[in-house]
């Protein structure tokens, strides 16, 4: 019974662990994601602000 708890402690102690160092690298892949959709979405709005505005008025 203490070899079962050992290792339940254990694999609870490294997957806390693994979860702490690899917190900044998920933080890191998230805001450049962030960064990428921003991006996207301003160079999308930009086109199409540019397109409404060289179109000619339809009165």
């Amino acid at each position: 019974m203490d070899v079962l708890v050992t290792l339940l402690l254990a694999s609870v102690t490294q997957t806390a662990t693994l979860l702490a160092e690899s917190r900044q690298m998920i933080g890191l892949a998230a805001a450049i994601l962030a960064a990428m959709l921003a991006a996207q979405i301003g160079w999308h709005g930009t086109d199409r602000l540019l397109a409404w505005k060289s179109r000619p008025d339809e009165d």
